[in-house]
């Protein structure tokens, strides 16, 4: 017995050194691996078993996997060599989009015994897009009395690189009327004003046609370019001008499509022609122009598109508004979506054992993660399982969750558990998801076997004939109760019970002749289980004259056949 139990302390000892180095690992900064986009499917990232101290082939003998948040596998371990490979060519743009660093965080699970890795892939850009311009020719009217020095906003290029790869500067073709000023607008973009040198004559140049060149910053630097047809125009001297130079709004992420945004509004002194303003975006990215609506007449701003604050949180737009003689004022509208309870938890079985033994207490039956991909108490959760179970739920980092035996299982009892996990969030109305599973319990010999009743007495007339109490109805009866002893411990003792040697005699009444039995007899049978348990069992036929009447005599010969092992 202490050596049993000095076995058990040193086996929790090391499970609670495996739980403590698995929590310090998950714990401590996430490694990190660097590849450039577009980069080879197959190709050598790292050796991940290296990195982390492991030896070889302890990451396929542990039952190693990498898990990502990613709709794609774009990693793949070998786990005879700890090599990580890229297993997929990987677009930065369209993991990441415009946010930069582009990191794809996944983890290292290692089952046996439980624990996790963190790390991150950061994916670098390359300059794999050029600079262009959403409308091949920008028109430009401008009033021949427009002094020298006043700018003209020009539509801006996108690049989908970020970095030093992104859009970087404006160029125009040489010309004597116009150079270009790049502004920065403040949000991490530039765009290109021209800028008048010398006052117009319409009479001598009515209409002039540059180039407008955008250039990356990429090393060769890529280049996309737009016509700007410049009409000359008579006299208007007043430009647009806004009431509000910004407008912040707030809108729901369920807000349905058609629903009103803002309503923008400008301003014009001059009369005619010169004074009827027509809004247009400014600067609009192809999400902008899908999601977003604007009405040229009065400025309103509406829903196109379905709002998602898991995908983008805020919007912003530049409005640009333009009087009949080509001069034009802007604003800018900065449209916050705020997060809803719309996504229910998700949870993912990383991995089930079942069946399990009975006699297995503190036993790791699934590991799982939960998510949710709203914000706030939205996606805040909570995981649990029915107070009745001997089931216990375990939190790990990363919203990982293990399901472990409470205390030893009783097979008898129970030969299979239905289990619900329910994973809640904390938004308003309160989203869950349950996910069932079925434990089942496989059976350990931990039953002796035993009878129903310590003792059974049988009244015999004490001048009956000796027949009356014959072997064959003893018998019986003795083969109905090891029936029913053998039945409760039948798969734990191989489908076997049996009489012991040496304890029972050849027969049960000796019948041989005629007469009255002249005393009482006490059999003690045992009968042992398959694992070499046994349980006794007396078996009392006192005699209690005159109590019963006298059955006819019959002689009974002693059942030769009897054996002291009965199989079932």
């Amino acid at each position: 017995v202490e050596a049993s139990m000095e076995r058990a302390v040193q086996k929790r000892q090391v499970l609670y050194l495996c739980v403590f180095l698995g929590m310090s690992w998950a714990s401590a900064e996430p490694l990190r691996y660097f590849v450039a986009e577009e980069t080879e499917r197959g190709s050598f990232l790292a050796n991940l078993a290296s990195d982390l101290g492991l030896g070889a082939g302890q990451l396929s003998a542990r039952g190693s996997r990498i898990v990502s948040d990613q709709s794609i596998q774009f990693l793949l371990l070998n786990l005879l060599t700890g090599d990580l490979l890229l297993n997929e060519k990987l677009d930065r743009e369209e993991l990441c989009g415009p946010t930069e660093p582009c990191v794809l965080p996944f983890q290292l699970l290692l089952e046996k015994p439980f624990q996790i890795f963190r790390a991150e892939l950061w994916v670098r850009d390359i300059n794999d897009h050029s600079p262009v311009f959403l409308d091949t020719e920008i028109p430009l009217k401008i009033l021949e009395s427009t002094t020298p020095g006043t700018a003209f906003l020009l539509e801006s290029a996108q690049d989908s690189d970020v970095g030093n790869n992104s859009l970087r500067n404006y160029a125009i073709s040489p010309n004597a009327y116009f150079h270009i000023n790049v502004r920065d607008s403040g949000e991490g973009t530039i765009y290109p004003e021209l800028v008048l040198d010398q006052v117009l004559d319409r009479e001598e140049i009515p209409e002039l046609s540059l180039t407008l060149t955008a250039v990356d910053g990429g090393s060769p630097p890529r280049s996309g370019t737009a016509l700007v047809r410049i009409l000359v125009v008579d006299i208007n001297d007043n430009a647009p001008e806004f009431v509000q130079s910004l407008y912040k709004v707030q809108m729901p992420e369920d807000s349905p499509i058609g629903s009103r945004v803002v309503a923008v509004s400008a301003r014009d002194l001059d009369t005619g022609s010169n004074g009827e303003i027509v809004y247009a975006f400014f600067y609009a990215t192809e999400r902008i122009l899908k999601t977003f609506q604007l009405n040229s007449t009065s400025g309103s701003l509406h829903l196109k598109g379905e709002l998602n604050y898991e995908a983008i949180q805020t919007y912003t737009l530049t409005i640009q508004a333009k009087d009949g003689g080509g001069l034009s004022g802007k604003c800018t509208v900065v449209v916050e979506v705020t997060d809803v309870n719309d996504n229910p938890p998700e949870l993912l079985m990383s991995s089930f054992t079942s069946p399990i033994a009975e006699n297995s207490p503190e036993t790791v039956v699934a590991v799982f993660r939960i998510r949710d991909k709203d914000s706030g108490n939205n996606g805040k959760m909570v995981c649990s399982i029915h107070d009745d179970l001997p089931f216990v739920l375990k939190p790990s980092v990363e919203n990982f969750y293990t399901l472990m035996t409470e205390k030893p299982l009783d097979r008898e009892r129970n030969t299979e558990y239905n289990i619900t996990i329910t994973v809640t969030d904390l938004g308003s109305p309160k989203l869950k998801t349950e996910h069932s599973i079925t434990v089942l319990v496989s059976d350990v010999n931990d039953n002796a076997p035993a009878f129903t009743q310590t003792s059974y007495t049988l009244f015999v007339p004490e001048n009956n004939s000796p027949a009356s109490v014959s072997s064959l109805f003893l018998f019986s009866v003795l083969l109905f109760v090891a029936v029913r002893l053998c039945r409760r411990d039948r798969a734990a003792s191989g489908g076997r019970c049996s009489v012991t040697e040496g304890h029972f005699p050849g027969h049960l009444v000796d019948v041989s002749g005629t007469g009255s039995l002249s005393r009482s007899y006490q059999y003690e049978i045992c009968l042992t289980g398959g694992s070499g348990t046994t349980s006794e069992f007396k078996f009392l036929k006192p005699i209690i004259p005159n109590l019963l009447p006298q059955s006819t005599r019959k002689e009974v010969e002693e059942n030769p056949s009897f054996r002291n092992n009965v199989g079932f």
